[in-house]
């Protein structure tokens, strides 16, 4: 196997689009979907979908725990898990195309058993040194953490794969991608909002960034550079629609993304980051990683379902 992804909230997805939605109405559609989802997950079956050998590493529990993996089984995914002893999650999509909108409503995780941690950090020790697995070359971490996993978990993960010689790409924010980059991973992608939560805070206002993208570019350029510089990884902050912002070593660039009409662009990130992460494995540059990446979070743009470039 080429890479292990780590999603440590793993979603059942459903994707509803109307022709139009109306507030105090009722809505029917006969265009709907349900997948599995999460960040992890997303980038996980868009690697799959590319030709790669992936294992997806979670926690699952509940009574939906035989469905999830039901769905995995239909899209090819190869999963190891842990018993959480929580439910998962449900998000929902509602996609009006009179609006061109697209609006995820979101349930809260459900608290992991105190023994979740132990037993996925096992299962993590196991899959890097088990024959049963060819060698890994990538790990990737990808979106937040469910309630009741410590501030240790992510850390350690890397620490571990950077010790056994894995490329780390991380997807993460906050106290999990601070301490996280004292292992030195080799790639960091949160989009502009996560970066700046974390490390230029006076860049949100009421959790939104401020209007002024002259000041934002100036500081989160710092920022980048002197992250990059310090840890000595590469660093790439995705914007929607807008130019990608990218650091490899002391060199700052943007990338532009190809306009579409999109109809969901939910788990366009993920499929960004395993765009980029397949291409890394084929030999290409970093640059043309980046390209690879916005190819495939634009083929998931045009499509119904969340994180898929077929």
């Amino acid at each position: 196997m080429s890479f292990l992804v780590v999603g440590l909230n793993p979603t059942l997805q459903k994707t509803l689009r109307f022709p139009e939605v109306i507030p105090d109405r009722i809505n029917r559609t006969g265009i709907h979907c349900l997948d599995v989802s999460g960040k992890g997950i997303n980038a996980s079956r868009a690697l799959t979908q590319l030709g790669k050998e992936v294992v997806y590493l979670c926690q699952l529990g509940g009574v939906m725990r035989p469905l999830f993996l039901s769905l995995c089984e239909q899209d090819s995914l190869s999963v190891e898990w842990v018993e959480s002893s929580s439910e998962i999650r449900f998000c929902y999509t509602l996609i009006s195309d009179s609006g061109s909108t697209v609006t995820e409503l979101i349930e809260e995780t459900a608290p992991v058993e105190k023994v979740t941690e132990q037993r996925l950090i096992d299962l993590f020790g196991a899959l890097l040194n088990s024959g049963k697995f060819c060698s890994f070359e990538y790990l990737i971490v990808s979106g937040s953490k469910a309630t009741g996993f410590s501030d240790e978990l992510i850390p350690l993960m890397v620490r571990k794969a950077k010790e056994k010689g894995l490329k780390v790409i991380l997807d993460i924010r906050g106290k999990d991608l601070i301490e996280s980059l004292k292992y030195r991973p080799d790639i960091i992608k949160p989009n502009l909002h996560e970066f700046a939560s974390t490390f230029a805070p006076d860049l949100i206002k009421n959790n939104e960034l401020i209007e002024d993208e002259t000041y934002i570019k100036k500081q989160t350029k710092a920022a980048a550079l002197d992250i990059s510089k310090k840890y000595g990884c590469r660093i790439i902050l995705t914007r929607g629609s807008q130019k990608i912002w990218a650091i490899d070593g002391e060199e700052f660039f943007e990338v532009t993304v190809r306009a579409i009409k999109p109809i969901n662009t939910t788990g366009c990130g993920d499929v960004f980051t395993a765009g980029l992460a397949a291409a890394l494995k084929d030999g290409k540059g970093f640059n043309e990683a980046i390209a690879e990446g916005t190819r495939c979070a634009t083929l998931n743009a045009g499509l119904l379902r969340p994180g898929v470039i077929l």
